[in-house]
C-alpha cells in the first residue's frame, strides 16, 4: 500500500462522511405553525390556571379538552389547520 493510496482513501472518505454530515444536519422537523403553537399555549394556559381559555375559535376547557371548529367532537382533540 502506497502513501497515495492512502491519501486517495482518506479523501473519498472525507467526502462520504461531510456529505452525510450535510444530510442529517438538514433532517430537521418542521417548526410548527403560530396557529398550533397559539393553540398549545391556550391549552396549557387553560390546565395551569383551571379557567377556559379560548383561542380562534377554539375554547380550552381546564381538563384539557377543546370545544368549537376544528376540534373533533369525540375526542375533543384540536384538528390540525388546513
Amino acid at each position: 500500500m502506497t502513501l497515495i493510496e492512502l491519501v486517495v482513501a482518506l479523501v473519498i472518505l472525507s467526502l462520504i462522511l461531510g456529505v452525510s454530515g450535510l444530510a442529517l444536519a438538514s433532517l430537521r422537523p418542521p417548526a410548527a405553525s403560530d396557529a398550533s403553537r397559539a393553540r398549545q399555549h391556550a391549552r396549557a394556559e387553560a390546565i395551569s390556571t383551571g379557567t377556559p381559555v379560548r383561542v380562534d375559535s377554539v375554547l380550552f376547557l381546564p381538563d384539557g379538552r377543546a370545544l368549537g371548529s376544528g376540534v373533533d367532537p369525540l375526542t375533543g382533540a384540536v384538528r390540525a389547520p388546513r
